[in-house]
């Protein structure tokens, strides 16, 4: 059985967490991950959202942000303000030794792809982690205030300007990873992990030829929300929807996915919105999307994958768990719906 999963931030890594942990062994998982939000900082290359989810399938993600190594030190950058140096983004001391790393390896002529490889390897690792292309793509965030890179809206600016537009720059010159798009193609799931629709799915989807592999994969396309009663679990999802002038709602999301959506998991405080994703011709589970711990991160996996057996003929099975899906699937694919989203 092999599954793919798309993702960025903590939400995507957990789920990605939780697929790791309720797969059988004979599974093969694999990881695109958007690196829109890559950027250079003091000569290193940092992928934030690679890291994320390597950290956190390694067990060794700081459990209260979500990001960066539990328990790590801060005295390099404590050393720079000593100097004067007032860093808006602090790495942390053995979070740096990634970076370190990746940045030679890069420069070496390593893809990023071999990069992220190696470093997953060395931290044990197993599920494949992809980046999703090896080209540089980065996300720039139109605002009332001006044009800003993804890190200096999202964390020097703690995103409060409000969002006119996202551009994916460089994403129309990209290539996406053979090897993504490969694990597509013989894929019996793929879901879209509740990441920021705009701010981790999109850039992936923005790469020529991720779109498409959607809508021809033989697969299921499940997508998990990531907005629960009109707001978002974490991060800014719910306050760009209003300020792009799309609902704050499970349904939109669902709607922005809907031209290559076979399933929809909607969270249970929101069930009522069932009937309006059923009307897309989407099937829907309901059920608890938060996952406070690693348990609940594997029952909503488990839960997930059962979800998408019920959308295919054939029953693949492949999950440890055994609480069955809800909801009543449908296979239809329905119109492509406007995301009112500036395109690169």
């Amino acid at each position: 059985m092999n599954v793919v999963v798309f993702t960025g931030g903590v939400g995507g890594a957990k789920l990605a967490d939780g697929l790791a942990r309720a797969l059988e062994e004979s599974t093969s998982l694999t990881i695109i991950v958007n690196t829109a939000d890559d950027f250079e900082l003091y000569g290193l290359h940092i992928s934030p959202d690679l890291d994320t989810v390597m950290y956190t399938l390694a067990g060794i993600a700081n459990p209260v942000t979500g990001w960066g190594i539990q328990g790590d030190t801060f005295h390099n950058f404590e050393m720079l303000e000593r100097y004067g140096i007032g860093p808006w983004f602090r790495i942390g001391d053995r979070d740096m030794a990634t970076h370190l790393l990746r940045t030679q390896m890069l420069k070496g002529g390593a893809t990023l792809s071999e990069v992220t490889c190696f470093l997953a390897g060395r931290l044990g690792v197993k599920p494949r982690i992809l980046p999703m292309t090896n080209d540089r793509v980065r996300t720039v965030v139109d605002t009332d205030e001006g044009l800003f890179t993804f890190q200096e809206y999202f964390v020097k600016l703690r995103w409060q300007p409000e969002v006119r537009g996202l551009i994916y720059e460089g994403a129309e010159e990209a290539e996406p990873s053979p090897e993504a798009l490969r694990a597509i193609e013989i894929a019996d799931t793929i879901i879209i992990a509740p990441s920021n629709l705009y701010l981790s799915i999109d850039p992936i989807l923005a790469i020529p030829g991720m779109r498409s592999a959607l809508l021809n994969a033989s697969a299921p396309v499940i997508a998990v929300t990531p907005i629960i009663g009109g707001e978002a679990v974490k991060g800014p999802a719910a306050k760009l929807m209003r300020e792009l002038g799309v609902e704050s709602s499970a349904i939109a999301v669902a709607e922005h996915y809907a031209d290559f959506l076979n399933g929809f998991v909607l969270d249970e405080r929101d069930a009522h919105l069932k009937p309006k994703v059923e009307a897309l011709g989407i099937g829907v589970l309901t059920t608890d999307t938060l996952m406070r711990d690693v348990e609940s991160r594997a029952r909503l996996a488990c839960e997930v994958i059962r979800f998408a057996d019920a959308l295919r003929p054939e029953k693949l099975g492949g999950c440890r768990l055994s609480r069955p899906p809800q909801g009543d699937p449908k296979l239809q694919r329905p119109a492509s719906a406007d995301p009112r989203l500036r395109e690169p």
